[in-house]
Formats: C-alpha cells, structure tokens, sequence
C-alpha cells in the first residue's frame, strides 16, 4: 500500500506537473480565466490519463516499441474523444468554455511523458494510481491559477459574485475588477507568483528540518543539483591533474630502477666471465 501512496503523493507535491515540472503550459495558461475551467480541464486530463495508464500497462508486452508512439496517441485520442463527447452531451457550457483545449489533451506532454516512462514499465493497479496522483497535481494546479485569476479579474469564484463590485454611477464603493488576471499576462503572473511561493514553503520546511519531498525540477533543486554536480567535477579534475603531476616522476623513477637493474646484470656477466677465465687459466 505505501508504493500506492507514494505515487499519489509523487503526483501531487514531488512532481507537480504545474508547480514543479512545469508541464502542460498550454492548457495552464490559456483555459485558467476561471476556477470552473480549471478544474474542468483537470478532471478531464485525470480521466484520458488514468484509462490510459491503464490500458496501456494492460498492452505494454503487445505493442512493438517502435511503434509504442503511435500507440499511444490512438489510445489517447480515443479517450479524449469520448470524454468530449461527454463534456457536450452533459456540460456543454464547460465544452464550449474549454473550445479546442479539449482536443489537444491527446497530445499533452504530461499523458504521453507518464505512457513512456511509467506505464509502459510497470504493472496496471500502480499504473491507475500513477494517473490518478499526477491527475490531482494537474487539476490542483489548474484550479489554483483559476481561483486566483477570478477572484483578482472579476471578483468571483466558481460564478458566484463574492466581491462587491464599485458602480461609479451611484458612487457606490466596492471591488474593481484587474482586468490584465483574465487575460494571457495575468495567466503568467500567477503562475509565477505560486511556483515562488510553493517554493519558498519548501525552504522554510527545510530549514526546520521537516523537509517535504523533493522538489525535482524545481528552481531550487536545480540550483542545488548544479552546485554539487559542479563541486564532483572540480575534485575529479583534481584528481586527474595530481595523477598527471605523479606520472612524470614515477616514470623517472622506473627509468632509474631500470638502469640500475642493467647495470647489475651487466656487472654479473663480467664477474662471471672473469671467473670462468681463470678458471681456463688455472687449468
């Protein structure tokens, strides 16, 4: 069971796929005006990923690997087209809010990244919770932005007016709506704005000594990564050059130990030639 928790864990906090691996931009940025349209396109992304998870673990012993990309895309691309056509026969204001977003769920970067590097592995039941973890970190992400980007651009959340809004007519003070939240660079700002703070929780947690799962792919955890891969280089160049410095005066040394030996060896010969000598003499 803890496997299990660790992969819906993996997909919520380690790997974010908003947050921390920063996949899937495009629906991020552009459907987010709203919480509804967040949270929508998550469930949908949740649904197409866990099936395919699913079915692709089921025919990972069956499908050739180089085909196992087409693969994938026709299994991905028949989900999606069920699930749009649910979203029109049963929430068609949420299919039209969402418009050509839906379609390309068939090739999101999160989908095909989890066929290819888990699914594709690993066995069904661990597969459906691998989809289901990164499913909630995607919809969790998008929902957020989504809050966010309707409260501070209309004053609103999930449709429901929640802020009272200013009426110059009647001089009536009240909430004015920052218009640039529901447009492409308030989508930016956002999400600038929370990949720092999840972050800056993450520093705060470490430095208590409560640190949370890895941030992999983070701006942090690539800073660190780059620091320690760069401190293993300078000692291996280190190293390498004190072996290099060594060379040298170990070769001398073989040299010496060289010619002493022929030396010896020459000075052997001429004793023994000198005794052999007398030896005929005396004879």
């Amino acid at each position: 069971m803890n496997k299990y928790v660790e992969r819906l864990k993996n997909g919520l906090l380690t790997e974010n796929p908003t947050f921390v691996l920063m996949l899937g931009m495009c629906p991020t940025l552009a459907v987010t005006t709203s919480a509804i349209n967040g949270l929508g396109m998550g469930l949908s992304t949740t649904v197409v990923l866990v099936f395919s998870n699913l079915i692709i673990s089921l025919l990972r012993n069956i499908i050739p690997n180089r085909v196992r990309v087409p693969a994938y895309i026709v299994v991905v691309a028949t989900l999606v087209t069920v699930v749009q056509f649910l979203l029109q026969g049963f929430v068609p204001s949420l299919y039209s809010s969402l418009g050509i977003y839906i379609p390309l769920i068939v090739v999101n970067c999160i989908i095909l990244g989890r066929a290819e590097s888990f699914a594709s592995k690993n066995g069904p039941i661990i597969s459906i919770f691998d989809g289901i973890g990164m499913g909630i970190g995607f919809t969790f992400g998008l929902t957020c932005i989504g809050i966010v980007r309707e409260i501070l651009g209309a004053g609103q959340l999930f449709g429901a007016q929640i802020l009272p809004l200013a009426d110059e007519a009647t001089g009536k003070a009240g909430f004015t709506p920052i218009t640039i939240f529901v447009l492409a660079p308030g989508a930016f700002l956002v999400l600038g704005f929370l990949v720092a703070i999840m972050n800056q929780v993450k520093v705060v947690a470490a430095r208590k000594g409560k640190p949370l799962p890895s941030n992999a792919g983070s701006i942090e955890g690539n800073g660190e990564a780059e620091r320690i891969t760069a401190e293993k280089q300078k000692e291996a160049e280190a190293k390498k050059l004190e072996a290099k410095e060594k060379m040298p005066q170990v070769n001398a040394v073989s040299e010496k130990e060289a010619v002493e030996t022929k030396v010896e060896e020459k000075a052997d010969n001429t004793d023994k030639q000198s005794t052999k000598t007398a030896d005929d003499v005396d004879k």
